[in-house]
């Protein structure tokens, strides 16, 4: 009879460890270093695909992602300034918050469905899995060549702008500025590894 390999204990490099490495050189790229093209569409639906790995204790899916093309850029171009002309701005920065609408070859929104009382998944975990979501969506642009940052600010917050894009039991989390880099990201400077993971300790 043919023995078994007994395990070594390790798991089985992938790719060489080369999916790792490319991970491992994810940053934010901000707009004014994205240029043409934007994924394509095929591309922004292999992005969601990856998203949907995220984890998703009851298979909730809290989470989608709309995509703004170029010809309704516009419109929520003026969503921005009326919501900043609403803030008491000044005419240039109306003008600033209309064009933050074109920043990004690419753009979309991230929109959270967190539903109160549902058993065994509190509210914190469905959080937990939009924010899987959007790394994951983060990691597959970038392993098909792009660059893309999570940019937020008080226009997802606009009662105008959230129902443009959302349900009444829906969030607008965050957008998704996406497109070729053209300039090499550079991380934070931040917490070493030592200061993000321990071993636990009983008291």
């Amino acid at each position: 009879m043919m023995a078994t390999a007994e395990p070594s204990g390790e798991p089985e490099p992938m790719l060489q460890s080369a999916a790792f490495d490319l991970l491992a050189r994810r940053y934010s790229v901000g707009p004014k270093y994205l240029a043409d093209p934007a994924p394509s569409a095929t591309q922004w639906q292999r992005a969601a695909a990856l998203a949907l790995r995220a984890p998703d204790h009851g298979g909730l899916h809290p989470f989608r992602f709309v995509i703004i093309d170029d010809q309704h850029r516009p419109a929520l171009a003026e969503l921005f300034a009326e919501h900043a002309a609403q803030r008491g701005h000044a005419s240039d920065a109306v003008d600033k918050a209309r064009s933050r609408a074109f920043n990004g070859p690419g753009l979309a929104a991230l929109v959270g469905r967190v539903q109160e009382g549902v058993p065994d998944v509190p509210v914190h975990e469905q959080w937990l899995c939009i924010g899987a979501a959007l790394m994951n969506f983060l990691n597959a642009l970038h392993l098909m060549g792009f660059g893309a940052k999570a940019l937020s600010g008080p226009s997802v917050a606009d009662p105008a702008i959230r129902r443009a894009f959302c349900a009444d039991d829906e969030t607008l989390v965050t957008w998704v500025l996406a497109g070729r880099p053209i300039r090499k990201g550079e991380p934070k400077t931040g917490a070493a590894v030592s200061a993000v993971i321990t071993d636990w300790l009983p008291r």
